[in-house]
């Protein structure tokens, strides 16, 4: 199989270069960068397989001469032939990590969206020290974070908060973390002292371009309001925050973040094309019965993936039964462990579906 994919890789190659000398290519500029882009990620595999192909041979000649007659040849290739043999399995995993499908969206921008669910003002609160780890980790890896729209709750935590995570590879990097986040720990309102469970949900969308999906105007409701803080109190009395509801699917996209009506819609348009896309991609894969259930997780919100001890100072990641007794360093932004563990699991499942 490996040898088939080499070929195929290799001929497209060829074809791409081809046209990357042809005075049409030069006259269109689009498609001269979309040539060149796959020519440039086909690149190292080609490399990879030409060494996989000179390996192969390599090891074909050091066994004919060890079974010939000349003595010299014969010596030198039994010095050679197990640096050969050794070197030969890990080109090969490499290059099924290359034929691995790449994510269309995992380049992307990011949408994350965090949110309370059970545990009424601890889940808030939680919510708040999920942003500020993920805020952490986000800057020490040199991504940007843009709030799209935030609820904050009257004990000082946060009802639900949406932001934009600015860099290449975020959705790739993030779109693992989607799902419902526990924590166990003694709430500050907790009088007895007694640990308690509670849940936020975590979901993560790539940012999606206009051209990509269609909304039309009329499918859009516009509704304006005064943006509003803790407990409801009115933030300021223009009519600056803005709610969009997508007449067709029914999702409802709300902002108040900036103090200009105009920033706040075109934030929350932003949030409502990457919802409407998601749920399309969710309906197209629900239909696709054979799909097989990742280990890693679909990424649906309410699938239990990661839980938070504060008691024991413990981190542990149900898909991949990945345990730390680091949570305070977690928390502080160092959740690096999990995000690449994660991001490994997904590719050695891939890999296998490669085999």
């Amino acid at each position: 199989m490996i040898e088939a994919k080499i070929q195929q890789a290799q001929k497209r190659y060829q074809e791409l270069s081809d046209r990357l000398i042809h005075p049409d290519t030069f006259a269109d500029s689009k498609e001269l960068q979309k040539i060149a882009r796959e020519h440039a990620d086909l690149g190292p595999l080609v490399e990879m397989g030409q060494e996989y192909q000179k390996l192969k041979k390599d090891i074909e000649e050091a066994k004919t001469f060890i079974g010939g007659s000349d003595a010299e040849m014969k010596a030198l290739a039994q010095a050679e032939l197990p640096g050969l043999e050794a070197r030969l399995p890990v080109v090969e995993k490499e290059i099924k990590k290359m034929l691995v499908p790449k994510d269309p969206n995992g380049n992307r921008n990011a949408i994350m969206e965090i949110r309370a669910g059970t545990g009424g003002d601890e889940a808030g609160l939680f919510v708040a020290d999920l942003y500020r780890m993920y805020s952490r980790y986000i800057e020490r890896i040199g991504m940007k974070i843009e709030v799209m729209d935030s609820s904050p709750s009257e004990v000082g935590g946060l009802k639900e908060i949406i932001f934009m995570i600015h860099g290449k590879g975020a959705y790739g990097r993030f779109q693992f973390e989607s799902g419902t986040h526990r924590v166990q720990r003694v709430p500050k309102t907790e009088a007895q002292g007694r640990v308690h469970t509670s849940a936020v949900t975590v979901a993560v969308l790539p940012e999606v371009d206009e051209v990509e999906i269609q909304l039309k105007d009329s499918d859009i409701r516009l509704d304006t309001f005064c943006s509003s803080g803790a407990g409801g109190q009115s933030v300021n009395t223009t009519y600056s925050a803005v709610r969009l509801t997508h007449i067709p699917t029914g999702i409802v996209v709300q902002c108040q973040d900036e103090r200009s009506q105009l920033k706040n819609k075109a934030k929350a348009m932003k949030v409502l094309y990457a919802r409407v896309k998601e749920k399309a991609d969710q309906e197209a894969q629900a239909s696709l019965s054979a799909t097989r259930k990742s280990q890693v997780g679909s990424g649906d919100r309410s699938e239990k993936i990661r839980t938070y001890n504060y008691p024991q100072n413990r981190v542990t990641d149900h898909r991949i039964g990945l345990t730390l007794y680091q949570l305070d360093k977690v928390m502080d932004g160092y959740v690096d462990e999990f995000i690449e563990a994660l991001a490994l699991a997904r590719q050695e499942e891939q890999l296998q579906e490669q085999i």
